[in-house]
Order: structure tokens, then C-alpha cells, then sequence
């Protein structure tokens, strides 16, 4: 344990934030403001710890760092146990960042059921900061599948018209993936007897057993990303949530899903997902045009972003089944890039929607004219969605380009289509809403960007461009273990090559494998353990 356990404290302040608010009393005015503010300031205060996290990290250490374990049930071993590695980290502090961003969004938008709805906001951070800091696969689940209550209700209770349709279906999607998620992590746990992650990534299992467990964690994390043809509950989530719900479903509970393909299918089953990566390679090629096409028809803005993220979500599978180091990297990096990117293109729409109350593209145009702080933070967002040079998209784009190339220039090549087209439909989309004449009267009377959304987009849009100049801000740190996971991924990937080499040297007359292994001496014991 650390001098300071600040990953509990991240996971279990917001909790604090929650019972505070439960005691404020008063009118309804007063326990608004004050529930605003109690939950504001809570999550700045877990955004801090996570900057605190950030510059204590060791950047040059692959392992697991500020590790807290403590048993939870000795008897069936299994533990609380969170820590970070350079792979997880981004991920926590995205979660503690656009936490606040929601709750700020939110305040004047939100106005019946506050108090409500600032507790479900802190409960939603301790499941998604959980999440990305668990090491024990049963604690993973718990607040993987944690997270679909909050959103159920910020869904349903805070939604459009159709919320009460929209948060069944995006809970019955999730929740039926990962029950056969569940049924893995039993599997799991019978053959090792334990459900600790570093645990189980010095035992693996045998390759065919690994295509079962493969598969049972594939359909729940696919679910999450969420990847083609099982992403039909995102469009409806997106367009019936308020905007804040919108803003943390793409930049944070998306990215579960690739955090999961990091954390378990790559390490836990490597000959498994060697043997499907070429089906993973199809589903994305075939994201990356269904979806644009689809949303280049689209009239509704908060629609044509959701079918943007299946897209771009597209390239983070893509990258990461590369298996390479680029293809990693930019899936990691695609993911971080897109959590900041939609989060801020679907706050543009919900600055809008404030404003008109409508989400329709026909119904704007010429915001150039009397919103051009609005146009030109709204610029840069979409391109940086295109990936532009200088943006965080590019980069992320490009390092997935770069793996996929590695396996198969004709890949590469179909990859390389799908940024095309995102250009089409989001400078479509940029040209109908900002620019052409100014006809609406309704539009003309719309006012620019006030202090409080300045204050939050500013934040956001410098992060975009750092991240797109200087990327090594987080390559540098999510480096060393991804150079740990690929080592252990290719070397899991050539045992059998290695053996069989070594069979070939001992005993080549040897016609059968059995008397090839008779006839093999005793292995050195550091062999054997490597």
C-alpha cells in the first residue's frame, strides 16, 4: 500500500459527495444550489487527486503502481485490489475530468429532480473510476456492471420524449453481454481458484479453451464499445439523454469496452484473439462505412455524433487486434482522443439546443455571424473528429493506420476510407449549422458562448491541440506496458514454434509427438518458467 491510498480515495470520495447532499435541507431552491455545489466541488477535488496521481506516476515502470489490496472473501480469494499501470491511468483521469464538465453542463439545463440527479452523477464516478483501477476481475465486474444503473437512470429519468424506450434498451443490451462475461469469470476462477488479474496473468489456459472464454468476453465488451452490427442501442441512448449523459456515455462508458480488450482478451487470451482478430479486423472495416454512410443522412445533430463514435470506435478494435506496438498505442491514445472529442462535440449541440430547443441542422445556419466564439471552438472540435495534423485525432488515427498497414496494406487502405468519409458528413454538418445566411429570426437572436461555458469548453479544446502536438505527453507514459503486453502477447504466440523447434533438435526421427517429448531431457527450470 502507498503512503497515500489515492485510488480508493478517487473510487470512494464521490460516495462522500452523495451522503453530503442526502443531509442538506431546506426549499427546493436552496438544496438545488447547494447540491450543485457539493457535487461540483467533489469532483474537482477527485480530479485533483487524479493530477496528484499523474505527476507521482513512474513513467518508466510497466507494472501496477499506487496498488491497494485487502480481503474481501478470504475464503474463495478473491480481494479488493485496484491499481494503474500506463495503460488505465488516462482512462481514470478522463473519468475525473468530464465528471465535473457534466455537473457544469448541467447547471441550468437540469431543472427539476437536482439533488437526484448530482447523487447519481457521484455514484456514476465511483463505478467508472472502479472500473479502470480494478485488478481482481470479480471487483471489474462489480463496477463494470455497476455503471449501467446510474445511466439507466439518467437516461430515463432526465431524457427526451422516448427516454423510458431508450434506457430499457441501452440496460438489456449491456446487461444480457455481460452476463456471458460473468459466465467467463467463473470459468476463470474454477480453473485457477482465484479471480486476482496479476494471478491469472501468470497462468494461462490452454488455446482451445481460450476461444470459449474469448468469445463470452468479446459479446459484452463488442456491446460496450460499441462495434457493428450490435451498436443499435447507442443512437437512441444518445439522442434521448440530456446532454451531460450524452457527454459521458461517449467519453467514458465506450471506452470500457476497448479498456476491456486491453485488460483481458489481449493478455488473458492471446491465441484466441490472434485466432479472431481477423473478424474483429471485418467489424470494424464494416463500422467504419455503415456507420458513415448512416450518418451522413442524418437531419438530427446529436444523432449524426452517436453513428460518428460507432465509426471512430471502429479504429480503437481495429489498432488494438493489430497486435503491433503502433496499433496499440493508437488505439489507446484514438480512445482518449475520442472521449474528449464527442464528449465536446455533443456539449456544442447541447449549447444549441439550450438556446432553440432543437436538434434539427435545418433549423440553424449562419451561427458564423452572431455566435463566432461558438463557430470556431466547434472548428476545431470537428476537426480534430476528422483528424486533422495538430489535433489529438490525428494521432490516434494515424498510429491505428500504421498497425493495421503492418498486417495488411490492403487493410490499411479500407482503414484509410473511413476517414474520408468522416470528413464528409462532419464538414456537412459544420457547413448546415455555421455558415449560409442567417434567416431564422430565432437563430439571429441566439447569443454567443457565456463565462461558464467558456470555461468549460477552454479546458477541453487545449487539450485537444497539446495532445495533437506533443502526443508524448501520454505516449510516453502508457509506453512501458504496452511494451509489457506485447511481450507477453507474441511470446504466448510463438511457444508453439518454440517447442517445436526444440522437439525438432532432440528427437527429429522421432514420427509422432508423444516420442518426440519421451525422448526430450528434462527442461532447465528457467526455461520451463519462461
Amino acid at each position: 500500500m502507498t503512503e497515500l491510498p489515492v485510488l480508493s480515495l478517487m473510487v470512494f470520495l464521490p460516495l462522500v459527495g452523495v451522503l453530503f447532499i442526502l443531509m442538506i435541507r431546506g426549499d427546493e431552491a436552496r438544496v438545488a444550489r447547494n447540491a450543485k455545489l457539493a457535487a461540483v466541488w467533489t469532483s474537482l477535488f477527485t480530479f485533483s487527486l487524479s493530477l496528484y496521481m499523474f505527476f507521482a506516476f513512474d513513467a518508466d515502470d510497466p507494472g501496477f503502481q499506487f496498488e491497494q489490496q485487502l480481503t474481501w472473501f478470504p475464503d474463495l480469494g478473491i480481494s479488493y485490489h485496484v491499481g494503474v499501470d500506463g495503460i488505465s491511468l488516462f482512462f481514470v483521469m478522463l473519468s475525473a475530468f468530464l465528471v465535473p464538465v457534466c455537473i457544469l453542463a448541467s447547471w441550468d439545463s437540469i431543472k427539476t429532480r437536482v439533488r437526484q440527479y448530482m447523487i447519481v452523477f457521484l455514484l456514476l464516478e465511483t463505478f467508472m473510476v472502479g472500473t479502470f483501477t480494478a485488478l481482481d476481475a470479480l471487483l471489474f465486474y462489480v463496477f463494470y456492471e455497476g455503471s449501467l444503473i446510474p445511466m439507466f437512470l439518467i437516461i430515463g429519468m432526465w431524457g427526451g420524449e422516448n427516454r423510458v424506450y431508450s434506457a430499457y434498451k441501452f440496460f438489456l443490451y449491456t446487461l444480457a453481454g455481460s452476463v456471458l462475461m460473468l459466465v467467463g469469470l467463473l470459468a476463470l476462477y474454477f480453473m485457477h481458484g482465484t479471480t486476482d488479474i496479476p494471478v491469472l496473468l501468470e497462468n494461462p489456459v490452454t488455446a482451445d479453451v481460450q476461444k470459449w472464454l474469448w468469445l463470452a468476453f468479446f459479446v459484452s465488451f463488442a456491446i460496450k464499445v460499441p462495434m457493428w452490427p450490435v451498436h443499435t442501442w447507442l443512437p437512441d441512448a444518445h439522442v434521448q439523454a440530456p446532454t451531460a449523459g450524452s457527454v459521458i456515455l461517449a467519453g467514458v462508458l465506450l471506452k470500457m469496452g476497448g479498456y476491456g480488450f486491453l485488460r483481458f482478451s489481449l493478455p488473458l487470451f492471446p491465441d484466441a484473439s490472434a485466432y479472431f482478430a481477423p473478424l474483429v479486423y471485418g467489424l470494424s472495416i464494416v463500422a467504419f462505412a455503415y456507420a458513415s454512410l448512416i450518418a451522413f443522412v442524418q437531419r438530427d445533430m446529436k444523432k449524426l455524433i452517436a453513428y460518428s463514435s460507432v465509426a471512430h470506435m471502429g479504429f480503437v478494435t481495429l489498432g488494438i487486434f493489430t497486435g503491433t506496438m503502433q496499433g496499440i498505442q493508437g488505439g489507446i491514445f484514438q480512445m482518449l482522443s475520442h472521449g474528449l472529442i464527442s464528449a465536446a462535440l455533443f456539449l456544442c449541440v447541447g449549447v444549441v439546443y439550450d438556446r432553440l430547443h432543437t436538434r434539427e441542422m435545418a433549423r440553424y445556419g449562419g451561427l458564423v455571424n452572431n455566435m463566432p466564439i461558438y463557430a470556431a471552438v466547434f472548428m476545431i472540435l470537428m476537426l480534430g473528429s476528422v483528424g486533422l495534423p495538430g489535433t489529438s485525432g490525428f494521432v490516434g488515427e494515424f498510429l491505428a493506420l500504421l498497425g493495421a498497414f503492418h498486417v495488411s496494406a490492403t487493410l490499411a487502405f479500407f482503414a484509410a476510407g473511413g476517414i474520408i468519409l468522416g470528413a464528409i458528413y462532419m464538414l456537412r454538418l459544420y457547413r448546415k449549422v455555421i455558415f449560409g445566411p442567417l434567416e431564422n429570426k430565432d437563430t439571429a437572436a441566439m447569443k454567443d458562448l457565456n463565462r461558464r461555458e467558456i470555461l468549460i469548453f477552454l479546458p477541453i479544446v487545449g487539450m485537444v491541440l497539446w495532445f495533437g502536438l506533443f502526443p508524448n505527453a501520454i505516449l510516453d507514459r502508457t509506453g512501458p506496458a504496452v511494451e509489457r503486453l506485447m511481450e507477453s502477447y507474441h511470446l504466448a504466440l510463438q511457444k508453439p514454434q518454440i517447442t517445436a523447434l526444440i522437439l525438432d533438435s532432440v528427437a527429429p526421427e522421432a514420427g509422432d509427438v508423444s516420442a518426440r517429448w519421451m525422448a526430450m531431457p528434462p527442461m532447465p527450470e528457467v526455461i520451463s518458467n519462461e
